[in-house]
C-alpha cells in the first residue's frame, strides 16, 4: 500500500478519517525503524528530500542519492550488511597516496572516486562509466560531494576503440556489464563508447599511480588496452575476479595473474588490515577481490604483509 492509494481512498469515503491516519502510522514507522538500525551500519543519518533519498557515510562522510529502483547501490548494501566492502576499501585508502593519479574503472554511481577524493583531496582522479543513466547519478553524486578532484568519463576501457553493446537493468546497476550477466526480463541493451587505456593516458599526457577496476567479468581486456600504460607506470591495481563472471568472456580469471606476473607484479588478497600473496585461482577460491603490486611499488604494501 502506497500512500497515494490511502489518500485516494479516504478521499472516496472507503477509509474513515481514524483509519486512514493508522494505515498511514503504519507507513511512517519505518522512519523509526532506520532510527535503530543505523547505529549497527556504517550509515549515518538518512536524508529524504522532494523526490530523492540521500544517505551519508558515518565513516567518511560521502553523500549518495540513491536510486529507487537499485537495490544493490552501495548504500543500501551497507544498510543490509552493515558495511560495503568493508576491508578492500580499507586497504585501497592506505595504499592510495596524496598526489596520486587514480582510474576508476566501473564507477557505477561513485562510492569508491568520492571516497578517494575525501581522504586525498589532491590526488586526481578518473571515473569511467559507459552506462548514461548511471553516468548522469555519478556526476550528481560528485556534486552532491563538492569533488573538484574527480574527473567523469561517460565511456567504458576496454582493449580497443569501439562501441559496445551492453546491458543495464536497473534493479542492479553495478551489474552492467558488456555480456548478459543477470538475463533479467528488464535488461536493456544500450550502446556505450569503449576506448583504450593506453590511448587515454597518452593523449592526456597521464602518469598512472592506482587502478581500481571492476567492470563484472570484462577486466583482462581493460588491462589488455593499458599493457603498454601498466608496464611502463607500474601502478597498483585493485581488481574484481569472477570466474562466472570471465567464463562469459571466454577467459579464466588466471589469465589476469599471468598477464601481470609477466611483469613483474605478485597478488595479493586482502584478509583484514593485512595482505596474503595469491598464486592461482581454482575451484575453491572464494576470494573476488584482488591487488597487484610490481616490485617497484613494494614499500607501499609493505606494512601489510
Amino acid at each position: 500500500m502506497d500512500f497515494k492509494t490511502l489518500i485516494e481512498e479516504l478521499n472516496s469515503g472507503e477509509l474513515t478519517k481514524s483509519e486512514y491516519i493508522d494505515r498511514m502510522f503504519e507507513i511512517h514507522r519505518s522512519l523509526f525503524a532506520y532510527s535503530h538500525r543505523l547505529p549497527e551500519t556504517d550509515i549515518a543519518s538518512i536524508e529524504i528530500r522532494d523526490g530523492s533519498v540521500i544517505m551519508t557515510s558515518r565513516a567518511s562522510g560521502v553523500r549518495i542519492a540513491c536510486n529507487e529502483n537499485d537495490k544493490r547501490i552501495a548504500p543500501i548494501e551497507i544498510l543490509n550488511f552493515g558495511h560495503y566492502e568493508q576491508h578492500d576499501s580499507a586497504m585501497m585508502l592506505r595504499l592510495i597516496k596524496q598526489h596520486d593519479t587514480v582510474f576508476d574503472v566501473g564507477a557505477n554511481v561513485g562510492w569508491y572516486s568520492i571516497n578517494f577524493s575525501k581522504q586525498y583531496p589532491l590526488a586526481k582522479i578518473y571515473a569511467f562509466e559507459p552506462i548514461p543513466q548511471t553516468f548522469q547519478q555519478l556526476e550528481g553524486n560528485i556534486g552532491l560531494n563538492s569533488c573538484r578532484n574527480v574527473h567523469a568519463f561517460n565511456m567504458g576501457l576496454s582493449n580497443r576503440e569501439d562501441t559496445l553493446r551492453f546491458y543495464y537493468y536497473a534493479s542492479g546497476s553495478g551489474n552492467a556489464s558488456s555480456a548478459n550477466l543477470a538475463n533479467d526480463p528488464m535488461t536493456q541493451e544500450i550502446a556505450c563508447r569503449v576506448g583504450t587505456l593506453d590511448k587515454f593516458c597518452e593523449e592526456g599526457g597521464i602518469h598512472l599511480d592506482f587502478i581500481k577496476c571492476d567492470v563484472e567479468g570484462a577486466e583482462l581486456f581493460v588491462f589488455q588496452g593499458g599493457r603498454r600504460t601498466i608496464a611502463h607506470d607500474k601502478p597498483m591495481v585493485f581488481a574484481e575476479m569472477l570466474r562466472k563472471w570471465s567464463a562469459k568472456f571466454n577467459y579464466h580469471p588466471n589469465d589476469i595473474l599471468k598477464f601481470f606476473f609477466e611483469l613483474g607484479y605478485k597478488c595479493f588478497t586482502v584478509r583484514g588490515a593485512h595482505l596474503h600473496e595469491f598464486f592461482a585461482m581454482d575451484d575453491d577460491t572464494v576470494e573476488t577481490n584482488f591487488i597487484f603490486c610490481h616490485a617497484d611499488r613494494w614499500d607501499r604494501i609493505e606494512p601489510y604483509l
